[in-house]
């Protein structure tokens, strides 16, 4: 409905009446839709995945054999899916814990009473109080004039005051930062504009990593494999002649073989454990990928406020012309600013610094946007603090200099002057007496923080909505590289070149919501993986563009709603940890991985090969469980929490070819020879699958030994202790694992010569391979 702002009764407001009219109409201010997932989407999207399925229908084959211990597959399947939804749960929670935590009340006018209600209750010709410190929490109109200042930076990103008057538009997401009014609310619930742009920025993008996509690939390629193989595999067996429990475990064996799942495991692991290691650290991780994500950043673009800056000012020093002295100058502004009472940031800054020495003023003229300056009369003259270009009618070359010099060094420069009198709102004769010299407090260890990424080969770049000659000036007192390459974003026109933008300038200014996420995506156009730091409505677009969206605490609800980082602490330097976190994870995982792609590479040759041999399959499942857990599972784990923060290295392929691919092709060549063998030394299926059995867990412990080099005591005691569970599990429990005794004939003959051959062996076909490769280049 259409609201005429001059017939508003500000101090009357609504009738109970009229509200339950509105509320009847749905012109209510709905809280907007949550942007983080229901816990009931988290454990759908974790459950119901191509990975379970296929675990899913393979135990239910397994369960009508009536061999239950084979379905110990299962196990990693529920802990995978356990841990996933446990991590994005409690992120969750965190996150709209914050936010309820940081929801404030709303006053409004109701039947000439103040009320205060939530502001999910607002409707629409509601008149709404506001003072220093409120948020504004919808669209309105402005009705009462009360030297009303508010911050807009958390939609345009600019940190200026600005003054609004009676019939001014003022919009949800702005804060009151000095004096009072009244307002009308206009736009509620989805139409606000702050509800409007976090619609935007809707929570439904991938965030998985590299490294992660790869493994969810290989997954989903061999899921197109496993299927018409197992298939074909068990019809082999059955025209063969094969029992069909016997056919049903060993196509089984051969798929939980084929599939890393072990590998998914330890990836969800060992991200849940960094998130927790970074809670401790008060970094709220939103999902465990971005872990990976953050660790693969080579670019970061940073909101000025929050990130290099603290978003406090401070005062530094005053600048007098003429005859006038410094401590005569401190003292004149101490009066006028204590006198005058603003509470505006600039205004704080400068009674925090400067004692009231105790003048009293006989009149007063309060800071306003409209004409840039605050005033104050006393009984030795009229005083007035604000914009040098609008205390006194012009400059001097000399004072204009001075100006230009101190502002383009990064600061916000103040002009205070003497006027005769003050003529309603003009001064008389102003005299500028000298200037004062405010800075934006930079945050203590951002300057070590952003070097940090710097020698990380992490490019740092600023993109602020703040006159880009001041953010520049910051830029360099952290010492950003090319923080000088500068540009103003209110002077690209329309459709500048965006890709070209991003190659020439470090420092973006003036910049608006949009320009800031089409910069985003000029970055990422040119090659890129970017991290952006951000806190208001105005950074969501490219907080949602970016491959990672980094936010402070004390940000907006719906900027946190998005990001993959909260910073609870709002101290970016924790993001140095969550660096060194997920360099580790894929420095160890990529290390790690060829353990799990052994079994993936023999056991989809195995199945190829058995499709067309007389034998069963040589494995049952359990029977692989003892390998899988205690020759790969476990010391994998111990290996990724090794320390590694070494740049990433697309490593994960090269480990696959040098270490997977001889020793899976050494298991394939023992399991034909045994088989081979038990042609003329006649061997049970029981002997047979054993004698496998150890040829694979002696190769997979070779496999060990060659991705934990460079070795130390640590990894040889990991090593070490890794064979002995092994030798422990296959001569003492093998019974449980389908597993018979070797120290009979020829089975011991031919375990002795698989243990004296298995090294040479895979170093050979290691050497065939680098032939192969060197041929190929």
């Amino acid at each position: 409905m259409a609201i005429d702002w001059r017939k508003v009764d500000a101090d009357r407001g609504l009738t109970e009446k009229e509200v339950q009219s509105r509320i009847k109409a749905d012109e209510i201010n709905h809280s907007p839709k949550t942007l983080t997932k229901s816990v009931g989407q988290i454990i759908k999207i974790n459950t119901f995945t191509l990975f379970n399925l296929i675990n899913v229908v393979l135990a239910a084959f397994v369960i009508y054999t009536g061999s239950y211990k084979n379905l110990l597959f299962l196990v990693v399947a529920v802990i995978n899916t356990v841990i996933g939804s446990f991590q994005e749960i409690r992120s969750k929670r965190q996150i709209d814990k914050m936010t309820l935590l940081s929801r404030d009340k709303t006053t409004v006018i109701r039947d000439g009473k103040e009320l205060t209600i939530d502001p999910n209750q607002i409707v629409v010709g509601d008149v709404i109080q506001l003072k220093r410190g409120s948020q504004v929490p919808v669209d309105g109109i402005v009705l009462t004039n009360g030297a009303l200042e508010v911050d807009e930076s958390q939609i345009t990103g600019e940190s200026d005051s600005i003054s609004k008057q009676a019939g001014d538009e003022i919009t949800s997401a702005s804060s009151v930062v000095s004096g009072s009014a009244k307002m009308v609310a206009v736009k509620v619930g989805a139409a606000s504009f702050v509800n409007k742009i976090s619609a935007v920025a809707k929570d439904d993008g991938d965030s998985n990593g590299k490294m992660l996509k790869l493994i969810n690939k290989i997954i989903q390629i061999l899921t197109f494999i496993i299927i018409p193989l197992g298939i074909i595999l068990f019809t082999s067996k059955i025209l063969r002649g094969s029992d069909v429990n016997n056919a049903i475990l060993g196509t089984v064996a051969s798929a939980t073989g084929m599939i890393p799942e072990g590998l998914v495991l330890l990836s969800s692991m060992t991200l849940a454990v960094s998130a927790m290691k970074l809670a401790r650290k008060r970094v709220l991780v939103r999902n465990l990928p971005v872990i990976e994500t953050l660790a693969r950043v080579d670019t970061i673009c940073l909101d000025k406020t929050g990130t290099i800056t603290s978003g406090e000012l401070a005062f530094k020093k005053v600048v007098p012309f003429a005859n006038h002295s410094v401590e005569q100058l401190d003292t004149i502004i101490g009066a006028a600013v204590h006198q005058i009472g603003d509470d505006n940031e600039t205004a704080m800054a400068l009674k925090e610094a400067l004692p009231d020495p105790g003048w009293q003023a006989t009149e007063i003229h309060p800071f306003s946007s409209a004409r840039k300056w605050s005033g104050a009369t006393f009984d030795n003259g009229s005083y007035m603090i604000g914009a040098p270009q609008f205390v006194v009618d012009q400059l001097d070359a000399h004072q204009q200099a001075t100006v230009k010099e101190y502002a383009a060094a990064g600061n916000r420069v103040l002009a205070v002057a003497k006027a005769d009198r003050f003529d309603g709102e003009h001064p008389v004769n102003a005299e500028l007496l000298g200037l004062i010299l405010i800075s934006d407090v930079i945050r203590p260890n951002a300057e070590s923080t952003l070097k940090f990424f710097a020698s990380q080969g992490v490019d740092i770049n600023v993109i602020s909505g703040d006159d880009p000659v001041t953010v520049s000036s910051i830029a360099k007192r952290v010492a950003i590289k090319d923080a000088d390459k500068y540009i103003d974003m209110s002077t690209v026109g329309d459709n500048p070149d965006y890709d070209q933008l991003v190659r020439d300038y470090t420092v973006f200014g003036r910049v608006t919501p949009n320009q800031k996420r089409e910069l985003i995506k000029g970055y990422q156009d040119n090659g890129h993986t970017v991290a952006m730091t951000g806190d208001g409505v105005n950074d969501m677009p490219a907080l949602k563009q970016s491959d990672c969206g980094i936010v402070m605490a004390s940000g907006s609800e719906s900027a946190k709603s998005i990001a993959n980082f909260v910073l609870i602490d709002s101290n970016f330097d924790s993001m140095i940890d969550v660096l060194k976190e997920g360099r580790r994870v894929i420095n160890n995982i990529g290390s790690v991985a060829s353990l799990y792609l052994v079994k993936t590479i023999y056991s989809t040759i195995l199945t190829i090969l058995f499709i067309f041999a007389t034998h069963d399959y040589p494995f049952l499942p359990i029977q692989l469980t003892p390998i899988s857990t205690f020759m790969v599972g476990i010391p994998s784990f111990v290996l990724a929490f090794e320390p590694n923060y070494q740049r990433v290295t697309n490593q994960f392929i090269t480990k696959i070819i040098e270490v997977a691919v001889p020793v899976a092709l050494s298991i394939v060549f023992y399991v034909l020879a045994i088989l081979f063998a038990a042609r003329y030394w006649p061997m049970s299926y029981a002997q047979t699958s054993t004698l496998s059995v150890l040829a694979t867990g002696i190769c997979c412990w070779i496999a060990l030994i060659m991705v934990s080099k460079p070795l130390n005591p640590f990894k040889i005691s990991v090593v070490v202790v890794t064979g002995l569970i092994f030798l422990f599990t296959f001569f003492v429990v093998g019974n449980f694992f389908s597993l018979v005794s070797i120290f009979v004939s020829p089975l011991w003959i031919v375990a002795l010569l698989i243990a004296l051959s298995a090294y040479p062996l895979i170093i050979g076909f290691q050497k065939i391979e680098h032939q192969l490769m060197q041929l190929r280049k």
